[in-house]
């Protein structure tokens, strides 16, 4: 049995994690949880431990009119933390060190009506300060690998799933509440959180090392998906191109209109063949993942 660490207490992730783990892995790992808000953590022994898994960070960054001393913060947290918790499992013994960089790290999505797939050759190119804390994370962490040290990096796309936040719950919201919503042609690559569990599971019983993009089997259409919400929860919804003049008339205002636009019906997709491994753990599709959210 292998133990496990997550460095970061009471996140959506890691809690999301240890409860998987307890109800399917219970014979190949155990979980342990620290607190990484005070410096308390530093002085707590990791060598007891085979994996320590890294989901302490800031999020949704609203990257508008921000102070450099609110960016300072994301960088400390999201870049200098990631790296000292990575040394200090490694110079403790540990043998894996999981780090949970983001899509973000390759900017924002394409605009309302235009497509964006990343692939092996997609360099990052972070559209701001969140996402460049990020990536420099990404980048630090990976430099500590060596054959005795596994560094193990996953860049996944929006993670959802119950009890999310982000822009699931948002639109959620809409598909309970609206009675109509417009039909644009979008594709998103998204990440069911049990699908992430199930992944994570096998890349640490594996020891696998490197970079990592797991994503749901299937894309999201922003308008399928909203369409399968209400139907889950018996809500009559009418999906319809009628309604795609308003979409494009708040991407012609610029600012927030133009903002909120892309970040619904923007497209941005993982290519499938960055996503395949040798191991199965996209065990949900996107309707199964939908009711098991909601419901």
């Amino acid at each position: 049995m292998k133990k496990v660490l997550i460095t970061g207490a009471n996140s959506y992730i890691g809690i999301s994690f240890e409860n998987y783990v307890v109800q399917h892995y219970q014979k190949d790992l155990s979980i342990d949880t620290v607190d990484m808000i005070d410096g308390s953590w530093r002085e707590k022994d990791f060598s007891e431990y085979d994996v320590v898994y890294h989901v302490a960070g800031i999020a949704h960054a609203d990257v508008g009119n921000v102070s450099e001393e609110v960016k300072a913060k994301y960088y400390a947290i999201n870049t200098d933390l990631a790296i000292e918790t990575a040394r200090k499992a490694k110079e403790e013994g540990v043998k894996q060190f999981v780090f949970m960089s983001s899509a973000i790290i390759y900017g924002d999505s394409a605009p309302y009506g235009k497509e964006k797939i990343i692939t092996k050759n997609t360099e990052p190119q972070p559209s701001n300060f969140y996402g460049d804390s990020k990536w420099q994370a990404d980048k630090g962490v990976r430099k500590l690998a060596t054959d005795n040290f596994t560094v193990t990096v996953l860049r996944p796309p929006m993670i959802y799933g119950k009890g999310s936040k982000g822009n699931y719950p948002t639109l959620s919201k809409m598909a309970k509440k609206l009675p109509v919503f417009p039909d644009i042609e979008n594709e998103r690559s998204m990440l069911y959180i049990e699908n992430l569990c199930e992944f994570l599971c096998q890349v640490i019983i594996r020891n696998e090392g490197g970079i990592f993009w797991p994503q749901n089997a299937e894309y999201t259409k922003t308008s399928d998906m909203v369409k399968m919400v209400a139907e889950t929860l018996g809500h009559k919804i009418f999906v319809s191109k009628v309604w795609n003049w308003g979409v494009g008339l708040a991407n012609a205002i610029p600012g927030k209109p133009r903002g909120l636009a892309n970040k619904a019906f923007g497209s941005l997709t993982y290519d499938h063949e960055l996503s395949n491994y040798e191991f199965e753990y996209q065990l949900y599709d996107l309707h199964t993942s939908i009711i098991r959210t909601e419901k």
